[in-house]
Order: C-alpha cells, then structure tokens, then sequence
C-alpha cells in the first residue's frame, strides 16, 4: 500500500514537506543535492539510485509515493527518459527536474514529452537545489537561460524554414574555425553513425560501447563542433568537410 503523500496541507496547518528521489550515477552530484534536500525544511530525502535498472527497481518496490523525481539523462545503462517515463505513469503527481549535462533541444523536447516539469543544466546548477525545487512544487517550471535560449532558437529556425519553404536555404550562420579541435577517431565514428541516423544505444552495441559512453563522446563533438544537436552536428561536420555531403 502507498503512503498517501500528496496532500496539500497537514491537518495542523503547517506547511507540507515534498519527498525527492534522486537519480544521478556521479557521487559528488548526489551527495550535493542530498545535502541541499536535508538542509530544507519543506524536501526530505527519499533516497537515490546510480543507474536506471535501479531507479526503475526502486520505483517498483516503494511504498512512498515520490513527489519529485530529480533525475540525470546520460546514465551507464541507459537514459533517465525511462525513469521520467516510468516515473510519471506509475505517479501521476510525481514532478520530474532534469539536472543534465546535455543541453541540445532534442534532449530537452524529448524530457519535456516523457514529462519533465523542469529542465537545468549541470553547469548552471543553482546552489541550493532544493529552493529550486520547492519553486517548482509551487507552479515553477525551472529551466535554465541556456536551455531556454536553445529551445526559442530551434523554435525560431522551424519558424523560419516554415516562411522560407522547402528547398530554400536558410542564410548560413559565421563559425570561428579557430575554436575547433579535431574529432578523435571514435568521435569520428559515433558521428558518422550519427548522420545514418543510428540511435545512441544502436551505436552502443555497434561498437561495443556503453551508452553512458556514447553519449560522452557526442558531448565532446558538440563541443568541437559548437552545436547543440545531432542535426546540426551532422550539418556543421559536412559544412567542415569532415563527412561526405548527401548524395
């Protein structure tokens, strides 16, 4: 049986505590957030999970109904989007934040549709976590500028193809060529597989990766490259003579 943890209010009037489950394979980023979580007099900490097999298991198992789930994408045996889903579907009053390194709008779309409330990159982590999540338990939906700011820019390019019609290229945007490093050969080869339009775990298997690993290397192209997405990766690579222009 369920604890039944989503009421608004206690009986004596005092303000209601949310709890967190934090799901996260770096160890320093869960002990971080379990020390803002602990410190807040409105979060308690439900407890944490370093892979997606567990955090799924832990679901299953609990009898505390999660009222936030704060989760990282690029897990070693998979991706968060499977908590969020599972997490969602099991608890419809669950709020998922997403705390992640990825960036590119297709993560971010895909998190939103799987049912993320929020969506913060790691590097614009705020300090104290937990305000943040209290904020979203009062109708917030956290994101960070950066986020934001790619979402209404792809938002803007689909808009603009859309006016321009099919076949009309768009204008073309300035690169510094300067600020590129060069692929490594496995980054070489996680793009190309990427421009034939290979799925991160299909590549995984092709190369006898894991998919954490996989997505460590496509982290690494975008900064090379300086692009958020697979699209525009496969677009800035071709542009750059790095792979063979279609057809």
């Amino acid at each position: 049986m369920l604890l039944p943890m989503n009421t608004e209010a206690l009986d004596d009037g005092t303000l209601r505590r949310w709890g967190v489950l934090v799901v996260e394979d770096d160890s320093r980023a869960r002990a971080f957030f379990e020390a803002s979580v602990q410190r807040s007099p409105r979060l308690f900490w439900l407890g944490s999970a370093g892979t997606v097999q567990e955090a799924l298991g832990w679901l299953a198992r609990t009898t505390t109904i999660p009222d936030v789930l704060l989760v990282d994408l690029g897990m070693p045996d998979g991706t968060g989007l499977d908590v969020i889903r599972d997490a969602v579907a099991r608890f419809p009053g669950c709020e998922p934040l997403v705390v992640s390194v990825f960036g590119d709008e297709e993560n971010v779309l895909a998190s939103i549709e799987a049912g993320a409330v929020g969506y913060i990159h790691k590097d614009a982590a705020p300090e104290d976590i937990a305000q943040t999540i209290v904020e979203m338990k009062a109708g917030a939906s956290p994101i960070s500028p950066m986020i934001a700011r790619r979402v209404l820019a792809k938002y803007r390019s689909l808009q603009s193809a859309s006016i321009l019609g099919p076949g009309t290229a768009a204008p073309e945007a300035v690169f510094d060529e300067n600020e590129r490093g060069l692929l490594s050969a496995r980054e070489h080869e996680v793009l190309t597989l990427i421009a034939r339009g290979f799925s991160y775990a299909e590549i995984a298997r092709l190369k006898g990766l894991s998919v954490h690993t996989v997505q460590t290397h496509i982290k690494n192209l975008y900064g090379k490259l300086a692009v958020h997405s697979k699209s525009e990766a496969v677009f800035e690579a071709t542009r750059l003579g790095l792979l063979p222009h279609p057809g």
